[in-house]
């Protein structure tokens, strides 16, 4: 089991060599949002140059507003650009969990997380999964969910999502670490080698 955060700009500016020496592993960085070139997240240059120089494994997510499944793959376009010339050793995450997702029904997300997750995989990455342990029982299908390295949000003492293994569990929004001003998302990955979670797709 690996110990890591995930960062995005909400976080400013971190001092990676600092959370490494605070124990942790791995990150998992915010590559953007939406649909447009101009959300690529600020501080994702800087966090992926320093965080690979502090010898950290590095992932990415994408953090979804797709109300059409076309918008789905348009997003996935604006990704591959944000992370073009990267290498990771974690996969590159759909972040699933706006309400206007949820209300067009299990289908709909379904076809959404193929339609960013098939691109991904296209373009030479492999792709993943974030969401809510209960959004992912009521409105993905274990048929999809399971094509996919899962990051599980579950902000308890265990994740009760049955699938398994899942990946990474996300199990607090309130983690302080060195080096990061301010609250962190703390997360546990179920493999001692990344690379195991490369190959799920």
């Amino acid at each position: 089991m690996m110990q890591g955060i995930d960062v995005s700009s909400w976080q400013k500016e971190i001092d990676f060599e600092k959370v490494r020496n605070a124990g942790i592993e791995f990150v998992i960085i915010r590559a953007g949002y939406g649909r447009v070139p101009e959300n690529k997240d600020k501080y994702f240059e800087d966090n992926y140059r320093k965080a690979k120089a502090a010898g950290l494994k590095v992932g990415a997510y994408w953090y979804s507003y797709a109300d059409t499944v076309e918008a789905g793959y348009q997003e996935a376009r604006v990704c591959l650009s944000a992370i073009a010339g990267k290498t990771f050793d974690f996969p590159v995450f759909f972040d699933l969990e706006e309400k206007v997702q949820f209300e067009q029904g299990r289908d709909f997300c379904d076809k959404l997380v193929l339609a960013f997750n098939d691109t991904i995989a296209a373009n030479g990455y492999a792709p993943g999964l974030y969401c809510s342990t209960y959004k992912l029982n009521e409105f993905v299908s274990k048929e999809v969910a399971g094509k996919y390295a899962l990051w599980v949000a579950h902000w308890a003492e265990k994740c009760t999502y049955e699938m398994n293994p899942i990946g990474i569990w996300q199990y607090s929004s309130d983690g302080h670490v060195d080096g990061i001003e301010g609250r962190v998302d703390m997360d546990k990955a179920y493999v001692d080698d990344p690379s195991e979670l490369l190959h799920k797709h």
